[in-house]
């Protein structure tokens, strides 16, 4: 199977947009048939505040970023840091190197506005990459103002935070890496999938790219 972390529903809505199934009842049947019901591990569930964000109105007016990591065979670690914009749930851009300074952040931000229309701010928490220097002079040259969550509240950053978890599910976790390069190749494809083909249940099953083009 192409995408084992999938459930039916997401299943469905690929399905549905290359016109081979209408009715989710019939896809549930199908998809409980084979066997394809991912299981997941019961967690304990941890009493946290909710944090109430403010929902952006547009594309580009609020994007997200953090880091993830993860190791290749060799056990050699390395980071990916994620961009998403918050309104379109599209993912700007994925920067993946062993270490990354403030510096490097700063020049890939630079690249992503270059190739769309930069945000009025973005969102982060408060390593050191986005509190360096670096990132202060990026952020007053570019006019984009930089909004740190509170230390130790990652639901803050709730956008970003609910990508990685679909990345690493989708993509960290499905892929044994042998080098960095195989690992940015395998990661510029699930990219280019989640952005264009993978239907995103808060987006009314449409993905992210199709979605912007509606509502622009």
């Amino acid at each position: 199977m192409e995408y084992p972390r999938y459930g039916y529903l997401l299943l469905h809505g690929l399905l549905k947009r290359e016109g081979l199934v209408k009715n989710k009842k019939r896809t549930y049947r199908l998809y409980t048939e084979q066997g394809l019901q991912v299981r997941t591990k019961k967690r304990k569930k941890l009493r946290r505040p909710r944090v109430v964000m403010d929902a952006p109105q547009r594309v580009n007016e609020r994007w997200s970023m953090d880091f993830v990591s993860d190791q290749l065979a060799s056990a050699r670690r390395f980071r990916v840091l994620n961009v998403v914009d918050d309104f379109s749930r599209e993912m700007v851009g994925q920067l993946v190197s062993v270490s990354i300074s403030g510096q490097q952040v700063s020049r890939f931000l630079s690249q992503l506005i270059e190739e769309r229309r930069k945000p009025e701010h973005i969102v982060c928490d408060n390593g050191t990459e986005f509190t360096s220097k670096a990132m202060f002079f990026w952020s007053k040259s570019n006019d984009v103002r930089l909004s740190f969550i509170q230390p130790g509240k990652p639901t803050q950053n709730a956008f970003v935070e609910s990508l990685n978890g679909k990345f690493r599910n989708e993509c960290l976790d499905q892929n044994w890496f042998r080098t960095l390069d195989e690992a940015r190749y395998e990661i510029e494809q699930w990219q280019r999938h989640y952005n264009y083909e993978r239907p995103h249940s808060s987006l009314n099953y449409l993905p992210p790219v199709e979605f912007a083009k509606q509502v622009a």
